[in-house]
């Protein structure tokens, strides 16, 4: 991971200078028992698979990954100079666990793996991903979605 002060002077200030943003409320839902969870993996490490077309910069769109697709079969196209692939060139499960969750659904600790996953493009503003978020979720809840696991990368 880089870390602030490996950055020189101007590029750490204009790091810290950027807006979070605000929304106007915070939805709560409580979760279902962990063993009813259908869970998917939201990743921002710029997963695609074979074939797909790569990440530009600035993306705010998604790739699909589904479930089945071999870990040979997942490139990164994540743009930034400044990401170590080291993890995701060892272990595919740093960036986008899949393997850990199905262990957890074959345990019965989770009760399934969704169908389908997604990857966005990190460092990307959230307010550029929104809407494509919002669509998304609603893909999710057709697939019965109703968990998340969320990798920042």
């Amino acid at each position: 991971m880089t870390r602030l002060d490996h950055y020189s002077e101007s590029e750490r200030a204009h790091l810290l200078g950027l807006p979070c943003p605000e929304y106007a409320s915070t939805p709560f839902v409580p979760a279902p028992e962990s063993n009813r969870l259908r869970v998917a993996v939201i990743s921002t490490a710029g997963l695609h698979v074979k074939g797909d077309r790569p990440f530009d910069m600035g993306a705010s769109d998604y790739r699909l990954i589904p479930s089945d697709t071999p870990a040979d079969d997942l490139v990164m196209s994540h743009i930034s100079t400044n990401f170590d692939r080291t993890g995701f060139q060892m272990d595919l499960n740093t960036v986008f666990p899949l393997d850990r969750l199905s262990e957890l659904a074959g345990r019965g600790s989770i009760g399934s793996v969704a169908t389908y996953h997604y990857s966005f493009m990190g460092a990307t503003a959230s307010e550029q991903m929104e809407q494509t978020a919002r669509s998304l979720a609603g893909i999710m809840k057709k697939d019965r979605v109703n968990a998340v696991l969320l990798v920042p990368v």
